[in-house]
């Protein structure tokens, strides 16, 4: 019944009740009494039958609307609260929920339809809405409608169980799959994955069910495929479609259906006559492509020919094992042929069958033997092709051709055998020796005679090559590259050359000493040393970098040997720069005191005005000889109207200057390089502020000073350009008479090779290279220079043992 309908007949009821008990109150009376209860019962029974139906799609998100109840039951908004509307249902008053603002019905939690009602075509939630002034009940019904959210499910991997005869066509069914929905989402079908041995049919039960079968369409063989996985995917008949899947494992039974087959039909077998009894001829062996009891196999001999009273081999029926059982007699009869079967036990059972051929050879039962006489060992490596090592005698007591015998040697032996007489040799050697390559030779000289089967017999014989000394000591590699650090103590090791020699005993007792050369005005023994024994290399003096940067010279290896053999390797220290000279200031020679600055600067100069420049150098390198500016703070704290370069050592001011500022400022500017630890200096600029008026005077004054300071600066700089230039051209013509000298060496000394990789260091403020040829500092002082240019040297931590820089080696 719609609501409209429900809202309208209850209201009509209602307004005749009223107009009948108004009719009929004043008449009075028990009749009238009875007819107004009648209708009253009437009234109430016709409202409480009255139902609402709704419907709802299961796994609806909170939230989703329902129906409009209240509008439905005919209700108002207004009075929904004060007729205490309340909503019940049994056991699943939480599924739905009634807004008593707009009288909207909505999903208020998840509602599983499966969960609700299983398989039942039907699935509705029934709901009592009860008010009250007066009471009044509805019945409500909400139709749960299925979706498709539930796969298709097997229970399990299938296990499926074929004889490998079975006929084609034949049927195996399977268990179907099973899907929670209902109605066209439940509908299954099947499909099976792609294969050449079956089919799928589906068969449809009374009960409208389906269930999947197997059909047989081509002949199985266990042997050639023991066992089949398969996917049967099953889907049902939802939007979108879900599917679920099982394996089918199909195993295949074995049938007997293979008769036991040897490796070879034929066998030949050879023994010698007299062989003892018992002695093993040959394993037989089959095989059955079968399992379990069909491929069990049991051996049997059916025959041997020549017939014969005397039983000549027997074998063994587990494991095919011939052996001899008698004694055989080449005279008597010099070929047996034995025929075998081998029979599995399968039901019907099958057989295989072979033939073993005995031949018998005539017994050579003497063998050769074989006389050394006469060494001469050892064998000196350098000894000539043709000399005579040993003398052989060979003998057999057999005659005939069993009583001929050929020598032979080891292969691949620097040695043959010359015949001197019927049964003589002599070994003598056919090739050089070298010591170094092989130092012991086993030579086997092997005796065979003639006869069938041939006999042999050996006799070794151990060659030693004596050691001659014709290798000199050779070092890994032509140079080396060692960066040890400056200021290092007297006597401290910087590295180990090693030198192998390939020869033996005194040959290779290998010395080291140094090639004496001169180092300036010193010799080359009053820097480094070298220990004989050990090949250690110590620097005997403390290391100065801004005196030597680089120290090269060899080192000599000589053998013990007679006469002795030597080779030299090239090394080249680096000494590497440490921070052990402070920054030294550049100050001009007048006004100010010893180790002060001082510079007139007008009041009306603007902020950013450069009023001075504090210069110094730093005679070490790299990072430290790199040097930063800092202004020390004021006594007091007074904040300095003036700045210093942090790179530049220029002063500046922060702001234009007024009559508040001192006449006289003092400054205290901090150089640090970048060392580790870091050394520093102080300089004093003493700074005079003169007022606007003063400015000729005072301009004048700084113009003759600062031409003083330019003319003394012009005269250091021209006597240092001049100085750098000197060491530049001393520098290049020395590199040129080192590259000559390097480029005429032989080559095993490494010259002309590659040349030296350079390592790149890169700072916070930009990058250098340093060089392990050369390094040059240059000095710009041409007028008042604004930046100071120098070429820089790396400054490495220090990481290793003794006084070795982290890397014996440069790579790029």
């Amino acid at each position: 019944m719609l609501a409209g309908e429900l809202s309208l007949k209850t209201d009509s009821l209602t307004s005749e009740i009223s107009l009948s008990a108004m009719e009929f109150s004043w008449r009075g009376g028990f009749e009238a009494r009875r007819l107004l209860l009648s209708l009253l019962l009437l009234t109430a029974w016709e409202t409480g039958s009255g139902q609402v139906h709704y419907s709802v799609s299961e796994e609806a998100k909170h939230g989703s609307f329902v129906g409009r109840i209240a509008q439905d039951l005919g209700l108002e908004l207004t009075e929904l609260v004060p007729r205490l509307f309340r909503v019940a249902s049994k056991g699943r008053g939480d599924l739905l929920e009634v807004n008593l603002q707009n009288g909207i019905l909505f999903v208020n939690s998840r509602i599983d339809r499966e969960e609700l009602c299983g398989r039942s075509a039907e699935c509705s939630i029934h709901l009592e809405v009860i008010v009250d002034r007066p009471l009044q009940v509805f019945h409500v019904e909400v139709e749960v409608k299925d979706i498709n959210d539930n796969p298709p499910v097997f229970r399990g991997e299938q296990k499926v169980l074929i004889s490998e005869s079975a006929p084609l066509d034949s049927r195996f069914p399977l268990e179907g799959a099973s899907d929670a929905d209902i109605g066209l989402n439940s509908l299954v079908t099947y499909r099976l994955s792609l294969n050449e041995y079956f089919t799928l049919k589906v068969i449809t039960k009374t009960d409208k069910s389906v269930l999947p079968e197997l059909i047989l369409r081509k002949s199985l063989d266990r042997e050639e495929m023991p066992e089949l996985n398969i996917l049967l995917t099953a889907l049902d008949g939802g939007k979108p479609e879900l599917t679920g899947s099982v394996q089918i494992q199909i195993t295949i039974l074995d049938v007997n259906d293979n008769a036991p087959e040897f490796d070879t039909p034929g066998y030949k077998v050879v023994l010698f006559e007299n062989i003892p009894n018992n002695t093993r001829v040959i394993q037989l062996n089959a095989s059955d492509l079968d399992e379990g009891p069909n491929r069990e196999i049991s051996y049997g001999i059916r025959m041997i020919l020549p017939v014969s009273e005397k039983c000549m081999f027997s074998i063994n029926a587990e494991t095919g094992e011939i052996r001899i059982y008698g004694k055989l007699d080449f005279e008597e009869n010099n070929e047996y042929e034995i025929q075998v079967n081998a029979i599995d036990k399968g039901i019907p059972s099958m057989a295989g069958h072979c033939t073993v051929l005995v031949e018998v050879l005539d017994l050579n039962d003497n063998t050769p033997e074989v006389m050394i006489t006469s060494l001469s060992l050892p064998v000196r490596e350098d000894a000539q092709v043709g000399t005579v090592i040993a003398l052989i005698s060979v003998s057999d007591r057999d005659s005939g051709a069993n009583g001929q015998v050929t020598c032979s040697l080891t292969p691949q032996v620097p040695f043959k055998l010359v015949s001197t007489f019927k049964k003589y040799y002599s070994l003598v050697l056919d090739s050089a020796l070298d010591r170094e390559n092989m130092a012991n030779y086993e030579v086997v000289v092997t005796a065979r005679d003639a006869g069938s089967p041939s006999l042999s017999a050996t006799a070794s014989l151990s060659v030693e090559v004596a050691d001659v000394n014709d290798n000199a000591p050779a070092f890994a590699q032509p140079e080396y590259t060692v960066f040890v650090k400056e200021n290092n103590p007297p006597g401290c090791h910087i590295f180990t050359v090693s030198a192998r020699d390939a020869d033996a005993q005194e040959n290779a007792l290998v010395s080291y000493s140094l090639v004496e050369r001169r180092v300036g005005e010193r010799a080359l023994s009053s820097y480094v040393s070298v220990h004989a024994e050990s090949g250690k290399v110590y620097a005997l003096q403390p290391l100065d970098h801004e005196e030597l940067e680089l120290l090269q010279f060899q080192v000599s290896a000589r053998d013990a040997g007679v006469p002795p053999l030597g080779s030299n390797v090239t090394l080249q220290v680096f000494v590497l720069d440490e921070n052990d000279n402070a920054p030294a200031l550049l100050l001009p020679g007048s006004g100010g005191g010893a180790g002060a600055l001082s510079q007139l600067v007008a009041r009306s100069v603007g902020a950013g005005h450069v009023v001075a420049k504090v210069r110094a150098v730093d005679a070490d390198s790299g990072y430290n000889a790199w040097l930063s500016y800092e202004l020390q703070p004021a006594v007091g704290g007074a904040r300095s109207p003036f700045r210093v370069g942090l790179y530049t050592g220029e002063i500046s001011t922060t702001r234009a200057l007024d009559e508040a500022d001192a006449p006289r400022q003092r400054l205290l500017v901090l150089v640090k390089d970048h060392g580790e630890p870091a050394l520093t200096a102080t300089a004093t600029v003493l700074l005079s502020l003169e007022d606007s008026g003063q400015a000729p005077k005072a301009s004048m004054r700084a113009s003759m000073g600062a031409a003083g300071a330019e003319a003394a600066l012009v005269d250091v700089n021209v006597y240092l350009i001049i100085a750098i230039c000197a060491v530049s051209s001393l520098l290049v013509l020395t590199l040129l008479l080192y590259t000559a000298l390097r480029c005429s060496a032989p080559p095993s000394e490494g010259a002309c090779g590659p040349g030296k990789p350079t390592l790149v260091y890169s700072s916070a403020v930009g990058s250098w290279s340093y060089s392990q040829q050369r390094r040059q500092r240059v000095c710009s002082g041409e007028g008042p220079p604004k930046a100071d240019l120098m070429a820089f040297s790396p400054c490495l931590q220090p990481s290793g043992e003794d006084c070795l820089s982290p890397a014996s080696e440069v790579s790029p």
